[in-house]
């Protein structure tokens, strides 16, 4: 006869596998063609559609206005209709708009279209933090996230990678542009990923063939204990925690570790190819993509660990609050500094820092929300919190038209950083559900 904690093990076990890598390579290529702007840009996009640094940044940055406005709606409608039809939906709208984006003709065609992409990709990545909840219970949710969200730094490592061979080599094929061909080539892997989710993935557990009558039965019963107590502490509708004070902090928090993601996302690509005027150095495309993969390739080990750190202790604001204050810190220092491997690993800091931030932060709304009310409250902390993804490359692009360096565009980054680590400390202990 199995112990509840050898029952537990083993099916949370089964989950894990069954789930984690499969919506992680997910998130990889959503993150990809939500970033792979960044690689285009400095390798033909900006010169052939002649984009200055600061419309540069609006192309890539409006992006997120778009993911703003279907970002709610979409997350309830995930909750309601079930998250395999729903995920399989929006890969698809997705996957049809980063494929187009091989063929943008100008400027104007370009913001449209990363625009359009937001909207198709609305629910995405807070649709997927929500079906977690809906299969490991809140003790451990930090590492599981930190697991799914390794897909963020792998996605960057592999994707600059990827995206500077593609376009060193595909440069001409079927005549198009080393850039366009990367977007073509990294637009078809969602719509084929979208056919492999609508069977592949399970609802809910109580639907869950692959695993046994028990293995169900305890995951089913732990999930509701859990729902009814945070229920009992305190009820939650849609409504309130739209406009729930604390929901609205965690937004603001997020909002400052999102600034740091994307101006680093798009930007470092930039930021390497300049390291060749400022130090004196020459890369190939594809060098400079082997140099940018670093500081998430660093990232992805030890944000996993930090995640199942803050499991083991139960703390949160700290495992929030220290990695984004110290990669706030380290960022600004930068392009101070006297050569590339000093320039890098301040960069690879930051980065730590920001993904070991992330994982903890998303545990802390399953802390005190609850069914459609979570669904809600995640879609909405994501979808202000994203407003920076539109402000970062945006101001990080117009700091470098003005001052003519990326110096100021990073000390803002630093700043934005720095506050949301505070934000977290300021956070009231029973929002978090600390032990």
């Amino acid at each position: 006869m199995l112990s509840d904690t050898d029952v537990s093990r083993r099916t949370l076990r089964k989950v894990g596998v069954r789930l984690v890598p499969f919506l992680g390579l997910l998130y990889v290529v959503n993150s990809l063609d939500r970033v792979n702007i960044g690689f285009a840009g400095p390798s033909g996009l900006k010169t052939d559609l002649a984009l200055s640094e600061t419309v540069f940044g609006f192309a890539s940055g409006i992006f997120f206005l778009g993911y703003l406005v279907l970002e709610v709606p979409s997350n309830l409608a995930l909750h309601r209709f079930g998250a395999r039809r729903w995920i399989a939906r929006i890969m698809v709208s997705w996957g049809v708009i980063a494929t187009a984006m091989a063929f943008v003709p100008n400027a104007t065609v370009l913001i449209v279209l990363r625009f359009a992409l937001g909207v198709a990709e609305a629910g995405f990545f807070p649709g997927i933090l929500l079906y977690l909840t809906y299969w490991f219970p809140q003790a451990h949710r930090a590492r599981v996230v930190a697991l799914f969200m390794t897909a963020i730094p792998i996605s960057t490592a592999l994707g600059s990678t990827l995206s500077s061979l593609i376009i060193q080599y595909g440069d001409g094929v079927f005549g198009l542009r080393g850039w366009r061909f990367m977007f073509l080539v990294e637009g078809l892997p969602a719509l084929a990923l979208a056919v492999v989710t609508w069977w592949y993935l399970t609802d809910r557990p109580e639907q869950a063939r692959w695993l046994t009558p028990g293995e169900r039965d305890w995951l089913a019963g732990e999930l509701e204990r859990e729902r009814v107590a945070v229920e009992r502490r305190e009820h939650w509708t849609v409504r309130k925690a739209l406009t729930d004070r604390r929901v609205l902090g965690l937004a603001a928090i997020y909002g400052g570790l999102v600034y740091g993601l994307y101006a680093l996302a798009f930007f470092l690509p930039t930021i390497v190819a300049g390291f060749q005027q400022q130090y004196g150095v020459h890369y190939s495309v594809v060098q400079r993509g082997l140099i940018a993969a670093v500081p998430y390739a660093v990232a992805a080990l030890t944000m996993v660990w930090w995640g199942r750190h803050g499991d083991r202790t139960g703390e949160r604001r700290w495992h929030v609050a220290l990695p984004a204050v110290i990669g706030g810190l380290a960022i600004p220092v930068t392009l101070y500094l006297g050569d590339p491997f000093a320039a890098m690993t301040a960069v690879t800091v930051c980065a730590v820092g920001l993904m070991a931030a992330l994982p903890t932060f998303w545990a802390l709304p399953g802390a005190f929300l609850s069914g459609a009310a979570a669904a809600g409250g995640i879609a909405l902390i994501n979808s202000l919190g994203n407003i920076s993804g539109f402000a970062a490359p945006y101001i990080t692009g117009w700091l470098r038209d003005v001052t003519g360096t990326q110096r100021a565009g990073l000390w803002v980054v630093g700043v934005c950083m720095v506050l949301a680590g505070l934000g977290a400390l300021a956070l009231r202990p029973p929002a978090t559900n600390e032990r």
